[in-house]
């Protein structure tokens, strides 16, 4: 796990962000959508580079819910079972 001060002192990390996108357009691939710009360079590195400050809109990703454990149910025990018939 890194340490704490020396994460914030890197900044934030685009590829986590919420507003983060890649845009279609190969020249300035990369966008941010709360700042509404595209760039050639990860958008906090552009915000630092004219601000002289991290970037102050970072939002983490929201995680997508777990699924609930499922009881694994055993296969039917006769052909008759699973509606297959035979002669």
């Amino acid at each position: 796990m890194p340490d704490e001060s020396r994460a914030s002192s890197r900044g934030p990390n685009c590829y986590q962000c919420r507003h983060f996108a890649v845009s279609w357009d190969p020249t300035f691939p990369y966008l941010c959508r709360l700042m509404g710009f595209k760039s050639r360079a990860l958008p906090a590195i552009e915000v630092l580079r004219v601000d002289g400050v991290f970037c102050q809109g970072f939002e983490a990703k929201p995680t997508p819910p777990q699924k609930p454990d499922r009881p694994v149910t055993s296969p039917p025990q006769n052909r008759a079972d699973r509606g297959v018939r035979y002669g």
